[in-house]
């Protein structure tokens, strides 16, 4: 139940800091623009328009992490390969900005972060490698042999060769 609830928040909080990160890269665009900012030469229209085609390239990353995060929490399930990927990739993102938000922001930004990162990684971890979790039959159907082997694989240690041979 606490994983859903945190799939949900983390997807939810994604989706507002979207809106966020477009809103205020859309503004400094609009701001450099209308100042005629120029910085060594580059045409203020450029600029303006690298800062509003990465507010928007931003926006619907966040967003897409966000409803990949709601869709984990809706359905209980674990994220697939790509999805998990994407939520690898937005939590390295704000461990990074994080770690630049301290200096630049304060601690404030920073502890905001961390909460959001906390949600993703907490989701990661809470729905483990991925996949739909094996039913317990499927467990308790194998055969003795394949038990014995279980045992084999546990009782060795790193450092040892492999499995035995079998005495003849």
């Amino acid at each position: 139940m606490v994983r859903r609830v945190a799939a949900v928040a983390a997807g939810v909080v994604l989706f507002a800091e979207a809106f966020g990160v477009f809103m205020l890269l859309m503004t400094v665009g609009i701001v450099v623009e209308n100042q005629s900012m120029s910085l060594d030469g580059l045409d203020p229209a450029m600029m303006s328009g690298g800062a509003l085609g990465f507010g928007i390239f931003s926006a619907v990353f966040l967003a897409g992490c966000g409803l990949v995060l709601l869709l984990v929490g809706v359905r209980d399930r674990a994220p697939a390969r790509f999805a998990r990927i994407l939520l690898v990739v937005v939590a390295v993102v704000h461990g990074v900005l994080g770690a630049l938000t301290v200096g630049l922001v304060g601690w404030e930004a920073f502890a905001v972060l961390m909460v959001v990162l906390a949600l993703i990684v907490f989701t990661l971890v809470a729905y483990g490698p991925g996949g739909r979790p094996q039913k317990p039959e499927a467990q308790q159907g194998a055969g003795s042999e394949q038990g014995e082997e279980r045992t084999q694989k546990q009782e060795s240690f790193p450092g040892e060769p492999g499995p035995k041979p079998a005495a003849s």
